[in-house]
């Protein structure tokens, strides 16, 4: 019987890289690995994207992690180095970092280095979280040209904060501010996942997909379908009981759920402790034998009940120990992330070591 197991689908993966690389023909790809590569695994995603050109993470452990198990590709701190003493990890491991701050700006320049660090120069467009203000661009820039501890090819980067909506104005006063900033010197990168779907302009030298890597669909009112992406991880576990209720009974935790007809329920071992949403509402869809049926009661910590009808005892012949698909390609990961009032960047990190790997190669 099958407990909680995340499947990953390699053959997804790549497929994703080739829809990326349609996208966007004439750039590199950086691809984004934060967050144990969205909980799909840092070093076996890393491993099975040998075509990427860089990657991208967030902490320096993650990167470290990443060159000890064999990566030779460009790894870049997307968040760059949190303390000076960090700076001799990143030339020791020939690691690569953002600068969006003064304070970084001042460490790298005072630093002692056996060799010089390459840099990426984060400018604020617009997004306001990191990045340094466009007004001060030049004299950063100069800096770290004059810099012994920078190597000479510099990138410049930014961030878009709304590229997942064509209607909001935010990308276009964004990708204006940077191409003011850019320069044919130095190689650019702005595209996130949104940025590759929907703003061609936005591609530039690098692009740096995270979400879409993974078959997820990084805009607003379009689906993964639409933009021809396969689903990397597919969630499972089965069925561990099924019994029969009555009209007016209710099931689980606070009896926020009470049946309004006789009817069978199936137990799934699954819960908030393997990452499945506790707050996904009564509803919620699951996959079971070829349907959808509908989660009822809250989500506990190593559990979920739906509602398998009434016909479950009869021709559908829902068994213990039946497989349940939480998410996959059967059942968007958007719709789970939509009943439970959040988003898919949230539900693929939050998944929990106790679930098993299973890799699809």
């Amino acid at each position: 019987m099958r407990t909680a197991t995340a499947i990953i689908d390699f053959q997804a993966l790549a497929y994703n890289y080739k829809v990326i690389k349609s996208y966007a023909p004439n750039s590199k790809v950086l691809a984004v690995l934060k967050a144990n590569a969205y909980g799909h695994g840092l070093e076996r995603i890393a491993k099975a994207l040998p075509q990427a050109d860089g990657f991208g993470v967030a902490r320096l452990d993650e990167a470290i992690a990443l060159r000890k198990a064999g990566i030779i590709q460009p790894i870049i701190l997307l968040e760059g180095f949190f303390s000076p003493d960090e700076l001799t990890l990143l030339s020791e491991y020939n690691l690569e970092t953002i600068i969006h701050s003064k304070e970084q700006l001042e460490a790298i320049n005072n630093a002692h280095l056996d060799s010089a660090i390459k840099v990426w120069l984060k400018i604020d467009t617009g997004m306001h979280r990191l990045g340094i203000s466009p007004k001060d661009f030049s004299t950063f820039l100069q800096a770290l040209e004059q810099s012994k501890n920078v190597q000479k090819d510099i990138t410049l980067i930014s961030h878009l904060g709304c590229a997942d909506d064509l209607n909001d104005k935010t990308t276009s006063a964004q990708l204006r501010v940077f191409k003011q900033l850019a320069s044919s010197t130095y190689e650019c990168s702005l595209a996130n996942s949104a940025g590759i779907c929907a703003w061609p302009e936005a591609h530039f030298d690098w692009v740096r997909p995270g979400l879409m890597l993974y078959g997820v669909s990084p805009m607003l009112v379009q689906s993964a379908q639409q933009k021809a992406l396969q689903p990397v991880m597919t969630l499972k576990s089965s069925l561990i009981s099924i019994r029969r209720i009555s009209k007016g009974d209710s099931v689980g935790y606070g009896s926020s759920w009470t049946s309004a007809k006789d009817t069978y329920i199936g137990v799934i071992a699954i819960g908030y402790g393997d990452g499945y949403p506790r707050h996904a509402e009564n509803g919620t869809p699951i996959y079971i034998n070829g349907r959808i049926v509908p989660l009822i009661g809250r989500v506990s910590m190593d559990m979920i009940t739906v509602d398998l009808g009434e016909g479950a005892a009869g021709k559908i012949k829902d068994n213990v120990g039946d497989e349940a698909t939480l998410w996959g390609a059967e059942l968007p990961i958007e719709k789970i992330a939509k009943c439970a009032t959040t988003i898919p960047y949230e539900l693929l990190c939050n998944i929990s070591r106790r679930v098993h790997i299973t890799i699809k190669k």
